[in-house]
């Protein structure tokens, strides 16, 4: 069994064409069994996020296996076959593995490291298991990879330091207070970045989110959507005064929060500590404003700052991950080649043993009349010589079934001896030869 993985990303399509080629949940079940009616397809997961779609498949021919996958993903799409071919990336075999190993360990995201794909990995597969699209390969293989990713994270802690502006202001804002449960948030301005450092802030706990804009009906759509409230501009250090944390990214082109205000505000907060993000270009919070006592301000500089050094963390623990997917890869690689070899090597005892019973017969038949001691003689010495025969063979495919190109050693041994291989059939020496061209050219 061959394992092929097909797929189109950020890097290789636009947007347009990669909304074409996802699957949403509800059609998933379908689009499972449609792909995995196709006659070269023996088994197949799909994983579909909003920066990628890849389909996992196994397969006895790798070339009619995309063949299948690529009209599959055409008929879905609309798309025609030979944009489909120009836009989607191909891994088969060894390499094939190793990428869903990288794509389990955030190797292959968009934010090195991230968690979530960890996640949408899982769930793939399970939704492919459930609708029994899968099979004793694909799920060994998607368990394992499971299991690299989950060994990753907690050995090389790659997705400990925080490389997103947003995420990266909430981990600041967890040193200045600590647990973030109660706190209230004072949004400035109505944009994404303020939404989106806020939505990470809300999910950590902090509550009673006020926003307020120039524009107040854009005020009230953003508080909409945290159950907050909106407050008019001109009241904005009135409600600054109950707030523990401000966030402030408008378009304004001068100072909108001025250090003298600040210290009148402060003043009155009884020592309260106040934590300032201005994530805003040019900056809405007046620079000094940080030196004022109990104030801890953040500008979009000091954001990138951290970002920078927190991926340079895990670019080192990317190093130390792909060691470890090495070594899970080799052990799959070593389970897999054992599962292929071993029907083979049942087949071709069984032909010697055909073959000695055949013969050991016609010679019976030509001696008449033995006496039980050469009989004896006779079939210990059949055995002797079937058994020496395949001894190297049966040695050396057991060796060859520990290296990457061991199912190709495999099919050559049922071609050479014509084997019946049971759920197995041997493939011819051109296709053998393209196959053992595509591993070896990797």
């Amino acid at each position: 069994m061959l394992i092929l993985a097909v797929g189109v990303n950020h890097r290789t399509a636009p947007v347009e064409i990669r909304e074409k080629l996802s699957f949403s949940e509800g059609t998933l079940e379908k689009w499972l069994k449609k792909l995995n009616s196709y006659p070269a397809i023996e088994g197949c997961v799909i994983i579909s996020t909003c920066n990628r779609t890849e389909i996992y498949a196994s397969t006895r021919e790798l070339d009619e296996g995309l063949g299948a996958v690529w009209k599959f993903l055409s008929a879905k799409s609309g798309v025609d076959i030979s944009e489909i071919k120009n836009c989607t990336y191909v891994h088969n075999l060894y390499d094939a593995i190793r990428h869903l190993f990288r794509v389990a360990s955030g190797l292959d995201s968009m934010v090195l490291g991230e968690t979530q794909i960890l996640g949408q990995v899982k769930n793939a597969y399970q939704a492919a298991f459930n609708y029994g699209s899968t099979g004793k390969v694909l799920n060994t293989l998607f368990q394992q990879a499971i299991t690299v990713g989950k060994r990753v994270r907690s050995e090389t802690g790659i997705d400990r330091n925080p490389v997103s502006i947003c995420y990266t202001a909430v981990e600041l804002a967890r040193q200045v207070f600590g647990a973030l449960e109660g706190r209230s948030v004072l949004i400035i301005g109505a944009g994404k970045m303020s939404e989106l450092t806020a939505r990470h802030l809300v999910a950590n706990g902090v509550s009673g989110i006020i926003v307020s804009n120039r524009s107040f009906d854009k005020a009230e759509g953003l508080a909409a959507k945290f159950g907050g409230r909106a407050v008019r501009f001109n009241q904005l250090f009135s409600y600054m005064d109950q707030s523990d944390i401000v966030i402030s990214c408008t378009a304004a082109s001068h100072y909108v929060v001025r250090r003298r205000d600040l210290e009148v505000m402060m003043a009155k907060r009884g020592g309260r500590r106040i934590m300032l993000i201005d994530i805003a270009v040019p900056r809405d919070i007046e620079p000094t404003s940080g030196e004022i006592e109990g104030v801890t301000l953040y500008d979009v500089d000091d954001l990138q700052n951290v970002v920078d050094q927190n991926l340079d963390e895990r670019k080192r623990a990317a190093v130390a991950a792909e060691g470890i997917i090495e070594e899970e890869l080799d052990g799959f690689m070593k389970w897999l080649g054992t599962q292929f070899v071993v029907p083979t090597i049942a087949s071709f005892k069984k032909l010697g043993e055909e073959i000695k019973q055949k013969e050991l017969k016609k010679a019976l038949n030509r001696l008449g009349d033995i006496s039980d001691h050469d009989l004896k003689v006779i079939s210990s010495l059949a055995n002797s010589i079937v058994n020496q025969l395949l001894h190297i063979p049966v040695t050396k495919i057991k060796e060859y079934a520990l290296s990457p190109e061991g199912h190709l050693y495999t099919e050559v041994l049922q071609n050479l001896f014509d084997l019946d291989v049971p759920e197995q059939t041997a493939r011819s020496d051109k296709k053998i030869n393209s196959d053992i061209k595509l591993v070896r050219g990797r």
